[in-house]
């Protein structure tokens, strides 16, 4: 007997929650007449949080049968767990249904494998195709592209989805062929680099042509599963900015190893690496909107993030010798390596002193958080940094404020109970 459309809801809804490479930013997608819904880079159809993540998205699988054997992946065809699968027609349905009632603002459609990657592709595109082309639906779509499919196949599903990604999920080809043997890192970067160059071409095009067809216009994006492999932080930031430099990712998405499988090839852990993962995300947003290098963030002698301390305050801590900034003079690439100093700030901090020296109360009303950017800055009040920049009372200080903040931490989290 098949299953009833809710129950192919709860068990594909579920198993695409693993993939965390779901954002819509960037996109502009103008609702023409009357068609359903606009996926605007102001947020019409969809909305962000301060992260930068995309909410309200219909987020599932097509279908949950696979033909490939992943260690690390729930859906796996070795697992004995309900499958079931979406018709291209039910798919379309369930989308504007949930639209319309307002459940959703856009679409987030990922698939396991069925008979091939093309085979699985075509699906994929044939549901796309029906949500614009017969259901004129304008909002965001955000759609796998399957490693493995032809360059003919992701060309056109380009066309129909504001964004594609292609999950590269482990940080190294030899990691990757151990826990995926169907797997290689061509089939991963070879529609990568079709989407890039695809993307480049639209882009040229559209200014001859304004009306050009938009391709993937949110750009592309992908995942690495983090403690499921022996990489360390400097393998995997260092292979995250190869993606942002060479393929021109819009988004690296990290995911803290989450055991769903019992797997000799597999580390055995207590829980997810979540304050790993978090470091990482940390990490990336200092390479992408802080201007650091990678290797300034992590190297040979230090290939692993610090757990205790944010990334940023950690390159402070190990480079005093870049440090106290002067506020009324550094240049605002300076400014932007203060821990406590963000981007905002940082460009605030520039127009200001326009008008006058900047001081202590000046910086306050910017919003700089001074009790970390005090030990780091001289202003117009402060001439010597507090701690005089001496590396063990700096250290000896945030080790302390680190380790009340987690024992606030850890009163809450008892209070809880």
């Amino acid at each position: 007997m098949g299953k009833s459309i809710i129950e192919k809801i709860e068990i594909l809804a579920a198993a695409a929650k693993y993939d965390v490479s779901c954002s819509s930013s960037g996109s502009k997608r103008a609702n023409q007449a009357k068609g359903l819904g606009n996926s605007l880079s102001c947020g019409v159809c969809h909305s962000y949080t301060e992260d930068g993540r995309c909410i309200s998205l219909l987020k599932i699988l097509f279908t949950n049968i696979c033909i490939y054997d992943c260690a690390y992946c729930a859906n796996r065809k070795s697992n004995d767990i309900p499958r079931t699968s979406f018709t291209v027609d039910e798919m379309v349905k369930l989308t504007i249904d949930f639209y319309r009632r307002n459940y959703i603002e856009g679409l987030f459609l990922s698939s396991g494998i069925i008979k091939s990657p093309n085979y699985t592709m075509d699906l994929l595109i044939q549901v796309a195709r029906k949500l614009r082309a017969e259901e004129k639906f304008y909002g965001y779509i955000h759609m796998k592209a399957i490693p493995g499919a032809d360059e003919g196949l992701v060309q056109i599903a380009g066309l129909y989805a504001d964004r594609l990604s292609v999950n590269i999920e482990i940080p190294s080809e030899n990691s990757l062929r151990l826990l995926a043997p169907e797997k290689n890192y061509l089939s991963v970067f070879s529609p990568m680099e079709i989407i890039k160059n695809k993307i480049i071409e639209n882009n040229e095009e559209r200014k001859k042509f304004k009306h050009s067809p938009l391709f993937t216009p949110a750009g592309q994006s992908t995942q690495l599963i983090v403690g499921a492999s022996p990489e360390r932080d400097l393998n995997i930031l260092k292979l995250a900015s190869a993606l942002y430099g060479e393929k021109k990712l819009k988004r690296v998405y990290y995911s803290g190893y989450l055991p769903v499988n019992k797997d000799n090839r597999l580390p055995v852990i207590a829980k997810p690496p979540l304050l790993r993962e978090n470091r990482l995300y940390q990490a990336d947003w200092l390479m992408r909107y802080y201007h650091y290098s990678f290797d300034e963030i992590v190297s040979f002698q230090y290939p692993d993030l610090d757990l205790k301390f944010d990334p940023k305050l950690s390159y402070a801590l190990r480079n005093p010798q870049f440090f106290p900034i002067d506020i009324n003079k550094a240049d605002y690439e300076a400014i932007l390596r203060v821990p406590g100093i963000g981007v905002q700030s940082a460009k605030l901090i520039v127009q200001a002193r326009r008008h006058g020296q900047l001081g202590i109360f000046n910086l306050k009303k910017i919003g700089v958080a001074l009790k970390r950017a005090k030990f780091f800055i001289v202003c117009k009040d402060q001439s010597i940094p507090l701690l005089d920049l001496n590396p063990r009372r700096l250290l000896y200080h945030f080790d302390q404020d680190a380790n009340a903040n987690k024992r606030t931490s850890d009163q809450y989290q008892l209070s809880l109970f």
